[in-house]
């Protein structure tokens, strides 16, 4: 029994790690499955790393951007009809400008998201550069 038990947690353990590494799997029908492959962000990366893309270190540091920031991100959790995806969005003002970045959805949610922004007090200009992804 004892070596059963064994067995089984080996074999578990086993699954588990080819799993997390994205290996194949043979399941217990003797199926075979492919495991989660870990995402690859390296173009996004080399975008963010270009100089020319805003990013959340590039916040301006004035109360009045701060404050207008805050209210941008308070509208878009309050808004019931998003997805988790989309209360994820990086908000980023400078000098009044707000610059909306990341994946929605939806296009539905990119306009949500960007009509929220262009609402709050002391908002220039709405820099809509989300991005609607499928799964």
């Amino acid at each position: 029994m004892k070596y059963a038990i064994f067995l089984l947690l080996g074999v578990v353990a086993t699954a588990c790690d080819q799993k997390e590494r994205g290996e194949t799997a043979t399941g217990a029908d003797g199926t075979r499955t492919t495991a989660n492959v870990p995402a690859d962000n390296t173009d996004k990366n080399e975008r963010d790393r270009s100089g020319t893309a805003l990013t959340s270190g590039d916040q301006g540091g004035s109360e009045a951007d701060r404050t207008v920031t805050q209210h941008v991100r308070q509208g878009v959790m309050d808004e019931g009809a998003l997805s988790t995806t989309g209360k994820n969005v990086k908000i980023i003002t400078v000098d009044g400008v707000v610059t909306l970045r990341g994946p929605v959805k939806t296009a539905q949610e990119k306009a949500t998201i960007a009509s929220i922004a262009q609402r709050v007090n002391g908002v220039k200009r709405v820099d809509n550069q989300l991005e609607t992804v499928t799964n």
